[in-house]
């Protein structure tokens, strides 16, 4: 995104002194811009078996993909909300990149999904399934051929990643996209191109994704058990750059949404050009005065000064600041107007994994919210424009009306009947 002040989101509040895009990180091998699923890292980097496609699996193209049927673990078809009901508390996390890179953080949250009947989005980059030695097949707008600022993975992880695409999708996951080469600086960033060089940036992720198997050479792996052209219907950009004219791109394409908004509030969503626009979103950030962007890296970016390997006796009152940021973000939506809840991650260790482990946490706790009883669901982007576009306009109106941390006068059994006129409350504060 464009800078994030440390106060507030440009244009969304006071600004102060700048800290850097959300998304990017330090320097990475041969002075590459290192990000989301990286090459460094350590430990187990295999995924872990998923269930077998369906039967009718037939192969698409080089039989990189496949189509197998009608994707498993969907929730029931969306229904119209009915008058005086409250409306679910829709909560949505979300991975950038999503690349499996030794670190074993693809397949802990799978893990972690499937535990709590969770499901999540990932927004693979379609360089994470190219290989380095193929790296002049991709031609970025602005940008030498083969040119990538996140750098390319290993054949190792790029297997491990397939792995754990191909299970995400067959546990019910949806698989958007990140763009390729995450260019967020200089006059080849992402925030410089036109509507006809994202539709080349996206028909390129979309090409790796679906000949990974012709640019490998690789036969042994299977298939993704999905037809890329019909499951993708939303992505990310690099840094929140760029969204005015990748829209045009993305209706062309027949996307349905898009989530690289430069910030957002805690409302009902709207869409934009005809597509709906899903922003990460300010949160209540504890101990301080300002709010914070609902993704990992503005955490770090706000608490290490953008430093991935700040002193270690910092970690835990970080970890505690940013798992309390998540759930008094969650609360405040859920005890009051019931606005979808989004959190963006990546798989990264940055300062000791301190925000892995705060989003576990936080899932949990929400997840816990859910075994309660209360109407909360984890779902993908996906299932939640299924759910959006299943409702009628004039409800959606009404939603809106509410704003960050208002509750309807009256009770949601009086603000949402067919008929009536009555309004909001003032704003309440996150427990």
């Amino acid at each position: 995104m464009r800078a994030l002040t440390r106060r507030a989101v440009i244009g969304l509040g006071a600004a102060a002194a700048a800290v850097p895009p959300a998304g990017c990180a330090g320097p990475g091998p041969h002075g590459a811009t290192r990000a989301e699923g990286s090459r460094p890292g350590g430990g187990d980097r295999s995924g872990a078996p998923g269930p077998e496609p369906s039967k009718r699996a037939r192969p698409i193209g080089d039989g990189s993909t496949s189509f197998t049927g009608r994707q498993p673990h969907q929730p029931a078809r969306p229904v119209p909300l009915e008058p005086g009901r409250t409306p679910p508390q829709f909560v949505v996390f979300s991975w950038d990149g999503a690349g499996e890179v030794g670190n074993g953080l693809f397949p802990r949250f799978l893990d972690l999904a499937k535990e709590h009947g969770a499901h999540m989005t990932f927004f693979l980059s379609g360089v994470y399934l190219l290989p380095e030695s193929k790296k002049r097949l991709y031609d970025p707008p602005n940008n030498p051929r083969g040119a990538c600022d996140i750098g390319y993975l290993t054949d190792d992880h790029i297997k491990d990643t397939l792995r754990n695409v191909r299970r995400a999708w067959l546990e019910g996951h949806e698989i958007g996209t990140h763009f390729n080469g995450h260019f967020c600086a200089g006059p080849g960033s992402v925030g410089n191109w036109t509507p006809r060089q994202w539709r080349s940036e996206t028909e390129q992720a979309m090409s790796f994704v679906k000949e990974w198997r012709t640019n490998s050479g690789w036969t042994e792996l299977e298939s993704l058990p999905f037809d890329y052209d019909r499951e993708l219907v939303g992505g990310r950009t690099p840094c929140l750059l760029g969204q005015d004219n990748l829209l045009p791109a993305a209706r062309e394409l027949g996307w349905r949404y898009d989530a690289s908004s430069p910030g957002g509030r805690q409302v009902w969503p709207s869409k934009k050009q005809g597509m709906w626009d899903l922003p990460l979103q300010q949160i209540p950030f504890p101990g301080r005065s300002f709010e914070v962007l609902s993704m990992d890296y503005n955490m770090l970016a706000n608490q290490s000064l953008n430093s991935t390997n700040a002193p270690a006796h910092h970690h835990p009152r970080w970890r505690e600041q940013s798992t309390r940021a998540y759930i008094a973000g969650f609360r405040r939506a859920y005890e009051t107007n019931r606005a979808p809840f989004f959190v963006g991650n990546h798989f990264e260790q940055w300062n000791g994994g301190i925000y892995m482990d705060a989003v576990e946490a936080a899932l949990k706790h929400i997840a816990r919210e859910k075994e309660k009883g209360g109407d909360v669901r984890l779902v993908s982007f996906r299932q939640l424009v299924d759910w959006l576009d299943a409702q009628k306009p004039q409800v959606l109106d009404r939603l809106r009306t509410l704003d960050v941390g208002q509750e309807p006068a009256g009770g949601w059994k009086d603000f949402l009947k067919a008929t009536g006129t009555t309004t909001a409350t003032g704003p309440r504060e996150p427990a």
